[in-house]
């Protein structure tokens, strides 16, 4: 049976939710994984208002659209980051407050328990997001890092996140971590680290996105194969790798849609990601979620880009065979 296709809203916030349902379902998508940010899906409101989640479900199902998960990317990344200027144009006007660091993360925190709170009122079992980075800064090793300050990092994902994860299990709601530069986890062994940092709680796994990984030179299909029973979520998102000669894979400080970048993200099927063998994985691990589409790419319209997306995505996803090629030739 093929897995449903959905697409991220997160970079369709601009629009009015019903709008991006109509497109949706005019694109050919199964459902869609609502962003916590723009009018997709409010937290707050969720929670005080007892009619939201359903007036929400409606909305979804008045355009066949199936819901399989909810993403508070932006908020989880206050949870551990130095707090600083850039944050409060991603966060909500009541979790940003002052701007004092200290008292973000500490709305950030009470924000992604809410979070999980909500998603149980909505009915999904899964939360995507980040967890943000206190020792992001020090990738680079220079001046040399002492090996404690990144145990202090990874101390303090177990000391802010394990309060979070508390309310998660008390909700029976997974958190998915994506995979990402500037996240505590950005690659194989740094989500290992997390892991075991967690003591390896039920409640923390991975959404798994290929585009942060093969430019980095990290295999996406060698990440599944290594936590195969962690990925509680996959983005379909791809990337292109462009080194030239003059060009960097840190991108020079160059933004997004910059043709001097070293790398930047495509739409799916038009990078460099081997979405065959991705699936080949996801069925070799038993994933049966959604594939969810996370629509990036700055050199081309979205409305044409999601709508090839999603037909790319249904025509590489098969299901895993369920007999032996060469049975035949057997007695």
């Amino acid at each position: 049976m093929a897995r449903p296709v959905t697409l991220f809203t997160g970079q369709w916030a601009d629009l009015p939710l019903e709008e991006m349902c109509k497109k949706a379902q005019d694109f050919g998508y199964d459902g869609l994984e609502l962003a916590c940010w723009g009018d997709h899906f409010e937290v707050d409101k969720a929670l005080s208002d007892d009619t939201y989640c359903n007036r929400k479900r409606e909305l979804l199902e008045k355009y066949d659209l199936q819901l399989f998960a909810i993403s508070n990317h932006l908020v989880g990344q206050a949870v551990l980051d130095n707090i600083d200027a850039r944050h409060k144009a991603i966060l909500p006007e009541y979790v940003w407050g002052d701007g004092d660091p200290a008292g973000v993360n500490e709305r950030a925190i009470e924000e992604m328990k809410n979070t999980a709170r909500a998603a149980q009122k909505l009915g999904v079992s899964v939360v995507n997001g980040f967890t943000g980075s206190s020792i992001w800064h020090l990738l680079y090793d220079f001046p040399p890092t002492p090996r404690e300050m990144y145990d202090a990092g990874y101390q303090l994902l177990a000391d802010r996140w394990n309060p979070i994860l508390d309310v998660f299990q008390e909700c029976g709601i997974k958190f998915a971590l994506e995979v990402h530069p500037t996240e505590i986890a950005f690659d194989i062994y740094s989500a290992e680290m997390s892991l075991k940092a967690l003591d390896n709680r039920e409640e923390f796994g991975f959404n798994f996105d290929p585009s942060h990984l093969i430019w980095q030179g990290v295999d996406p299909v060698e990440f599944i194969r290594y936590f195969p029973d962690r990925i509680y979520h996959a983005h379909m998102k791809d990337a292109s790798v462009t080194l030239n000669g003059r060009t960097g894979i840190l991108t020079s400080h160059l933004p997004f849609g910059d043709q001097r970048r070293g790398w930047d993200f495509r739409s799916v099927g038009r990078g460099g990601v081997r979405f065959e063998e991705i699936i080949r994985a996801l069925n070799d691990i038993g994933y049966g979620g959604p594939l969810s589409i996370e629509w990036e790419d700055m050199g081309m319209n979205r409305d044409q880009g999601a709508r090839e997306a999603c037909q790319f995505t249904k025509n590489v996803d098969f299901a895993p065979s369920d007999i032996a090629f060469d049975g035949a030739f057997g007695d």
